[in-house]
């Protein structure tokens, strides 16, 4: 997950994927999920203006792991491990969890949150450029989740596509990027991201080799199934 705080909000130009109020409507099904882990998270999200995936998207990850039993999981892009917590839950109970992040803060704020529960033994989680860790764990896995800098995602793509296991995802966040993968001349975050986006997404759903969805709940959330 990209480090840098969430720009999004109060912005006109934006659209928003889901009608809040089904949002809403969605949450509000949601009540058996309200551990105060996940509150103490989502303050935390909320008071520092810290972009996580929220509640909706988090159970759609944890039903993914769990469709496929998966053992091992490779983030790009952990945050303080919002995602990572929802992934585990849905992991087998020897799984592995990689979790990358560039900044040392958010591991310190990882371990902070998750050392309690029994999730934590579950996470590898190493500081650094997500490529790089991921060129240095070996073996293949079942899913591959990127969440970092939107620039990157292309690269991401490239690399992590050869190493997901037959009948495994590759999942990205914010492929709908507020909208602005439709808009006409948007207002970017960092110059470039939008157009990284636009080829990440081509890209996939451009492979033989991939089976490809787009759930637009939130920021959008693209789900690519290996064949």
């Amino acid at each position: 997950m990209s480090k840098l705080a969430n720009p999004n909000r109060l912005n006109p130009q934006l659209l928003s994927p889901v009608d809040p109020r089904i949002e809403k409507y969605m949450l509000s099904l949601t009540k058996a999920t309200d551990l105060p882990i996940l509150s103490a998270m989502e303050k935390f999200a909320h008071e520092n203006n810290f972009p996580i995936v929220d509640r909706l998207v988090g159970i759609f990850l944890e039903f993914l792991s769990k469709t496929i039993s998966a053992q091992r999981i490779f983030e790009f892009g952990s945050g303080y491990g919002y995602s990572a917590f929802w992934f585990a839950r849905g992991m087998s109970a020897n799984g592995q969890l990689f979790c990358t992040d560039g900044d040392a803060e958010n591991l310190n704020q990882a371990r902070y949150f998750l050392q309690a529960t029994e999730h934590w033994r579950k996470i590898h989680f190493q500081t650094g450029l997500a490529q790089n860790i991921f060129h240095q764990t070996e073996g293949a896995f079942d899913i591959c989740y990127n969440d970092a800098d939107k620039g990157d995602y292309p690269e991401i793509w490239t690399i992590a596509r050869k190493r997901i296991n037959p009948g495994g995802f590759y999942i990205a966040d914010n492929v709908l990027w507020h909208g602005r993968v439709v808009l006409e001349n948007p207002v970017d975050i960092m110059p470039g991201w939008t157009e990284a986006i636009l080829e990440h997404n081509q890209m996939i759903y451009e492979d033989p080799a991939f089976d490809t969805f787009i759930n637009p709940t939130r920021d959008g959330v693209i789900v690519a199934r290996k064949k």
